[in-house]
């Protein structure tokens, strides 16, 4: 299951991907109609991988308690969340029987199978988390008895990149000049207008 990249926005339905990130905003894409539209700063948004349960003794993970639900259901759909109170908390009781139950409230039980649900009906539930091909050749090689390789990496004085930043400014300001470029005329305004 990955749930990286996958976030709520407070104040929109639904849960989001992340597509792109700029300075001042993300752009993000709905789950359910594929939507795009930047998500501000201003925005509260919460990262499902970031987000946990309060129990009595460890909170748990938001990925763990789908990956309790997807047991429970066999890889199935879980109780709607518009479902009574009772039979939301008996079902959370069920999957998390040590939730804290006055720290946890109705409102994010029934988030928790909302979510589940727009998770599994989008396929994203069952994502694999991608593993970079540089893990896979160490477990490989640790699991052969080699010894893993080491990496020499190039590094460069800093009076090289000291010269390369003079040769950028230098030729930057001959191409100015090869240009022809001339210097602005001030607009005129009110009484200069016709001189």
């Amino acid at each position: 299951m990955n749930l990286k990249g996958i976030i709520s926005i407070s104040g929109k339905p639904g849960l989001y991907k992340v597509v792109a990130q700029s300075k001042n905003n993300i752009i993000v894409e709905s789950l359910e109609d594929k939507k795009r539209f930047p998500a501000y700063t201003k925005d509260k948004i919460s990262a499902l991988d970031d987000i946990s349960i309060y129990t009595y003794d460890e909170d748990v993970s938001l990925k763990d308690v789908f990956l309790k639900i997807i047991e429970k259901e066999d890889k199935n759909n879980c109780i709607s969340y518009k479902e009574n109170k009772e039979n939301l908390e008996n079902y959370l009781t069920e999957i998390l029987p040590n939730y804290n139950k006055e720290r946890v409230y109705l409102s994010d039980v029934k988030k928790i199978f909302q979510w589940y649900n727009l998770l599994h009906k989008t396929g994203d539930l069952f994502a694999k988390e991608e593993i970079s091909e540089e893990v896979v050749e160490e477990t490989e090689t640790l699991e052969k008895g080699e010894k893993p390789e080491k990496k020499k990496v190039k590094s460069e004085s800093p009076n090289k990149v000291k010269v390369i930043k003079k040769d950028v400014k230098t030729t930057s300001k001959t191409n100015l000049k090869s240009a022809g470029t001339k210097k602005a005329s001030p607009i005129k305004t009110g009484s200069s207008r016709g001189k």
